[in-house]
């Protein structure tokens, strides 16, 4: 019998909710608030979690945040329940990476037709997957990850991109892999005001454009080029079967789309409730550790001003005023608009 974790502060939704599922045929656990909740799912590895947003004590987006760092329970499908029907608010919950949202009040056939659909959708994952591992060919795994992938890079080819231009675009079909051989890019999303929020970057090493090829759909975010750059573009095919026809290689991809699933968990619960003092000085802190190479010189951060305002997930006005009381604090440096962090400690033991 499949095990059910609900989450939700009204005792009576929570009854209701807890009946309609059990007459399904499933095995109900019941939480009256996130901290519970979360608890819970530690205690019983339900096979789904049904949590609703607006909680007391941890609410919906806190307890998914959790969820998704626990490696023991990151892969449980998660749906959110919530009376708010604003666009912002479901947007919110699915970018975060939740599987499914239903708005109160609901049917019984809503509900129960989420529930379904969530584990018909993970019946279908585990028989690709055994698919796809009886059908491994043993040459392909005498390489290595490692080797297989740089065969594969190397059988791409490179593009310069200029400071600011796209690599691709929100809404696209994609064609390819993108390997960064040099530079930096970002991934950001545009809301519908035309806003942008920086959600990911990315330097030398890194690849960008895996989780569309991976889902079969149209990008959700775009990328740009942040400083001049070099990047292998590796058709979709070939990378789709590298994908299916290695194991490790399979394995190493899933672990950056989890990867890239609890950053921008972590970054979602930053904006939401971290002040913009501590928001921008875990920018700075982001950026540092993903950009210095350990070099004796001191590591001097060069980046747009509106680039790290949208990272940081505000106005550029407010950004540099922010970034301004830091040098009068000696917390930074600001020289030819680059930015040495002064007092790491100080910046990351600021109160929020």
């Amino acid at each position: 019998m499949k095990k059910i974790l609900l989450i939700e502060d009204n005792i009576d939704i929570l009854e209701n909710t807890s009946e309609i599922l059990e007459l399904g045929g499933y095995h109900v656990f019941t939480a009256e608030n996130g901290k519970l909740g979360v608890e819970a799912a530690i205690a019983h590895h339900p096979d789904l979690i049904i949590c609703d947003v607006m909680m007391p004590v941890l609410d919906g987006y806190g307890v998914f945040h959790l969820v998704r760092k626990n490696p023991e329970l990151a892969g449980i499908p998660f749906i959110f329940l919530t009376a708010r029907t604003e666009r912002s608010d479901m947007r919110k919950g699915m970018e975060m990476g939740a599987d499914d949202y239903i708005t109160k009040p609901y049917s019984d056939t809503e509900l129960l037709t989420a529930v379904e659909s969530q584990f018909a959708k993970l019946e279908r994952l585990k028989e690709n997957l055994r698919g796809e591992i009886g059908e491994i060919p043993s040459p392909v795994e005498d390489r290595t990850a490692d080797q297989a992938l740089r065969e594969l890079i190397s059988s791409g080819i490179t593009n310069r991109y200029k400071k600011k231009q796209a690599i691709f675009r929100e809404g696209n079909h994609p064609q390819y892999l993108f390997y960064l051989q040099r530079g930096k890019a970002k991934v950001f999303k545009t809301s519908e005001e035309g806003k942008d929020l920086t959600v990911g970057l990315y330097t030398q090493g890194d690849y960008i454009g895996y989780i569309a090829l991976l889902e079969d759909a149209v990008y959700r975010v775009s990328a740009d080029a942040l400083e001049d750059t070099e990047i292998t573009l590796i058709p979709r095919t070939d990378f789709l079967d590298l994908v299916h026809s290695h194991r490790d290689v399979s394995k190493r991809f899933f672990q950056l789309v989890a990867k890239n699933n609890n950053d921008k968990a972590d970054q979602l619960v930053r904006l939401a409730y971290n002040s913009l003092r501590k928001r921008v000085a875990n920018t700075l802190l982001i950026l540092l550790k993903k950009y210095d190479t350990g070099s004796e010189d001191p590591f001097v951060l060069h980046i747009g001003r509106e680039d790290l305002a949208n990272l940081a997930g505000t106005a550029t006005e407010s950004l540099i005023r922010t970034l301004t009381d830091f040098r009068h604090e000696k917390l930074i440096d600001i020289h030819e608009g680059g930015i040495r962090i002064l007092n790491e400690k100080k910046l990351a033991d600021l109160l929020n």
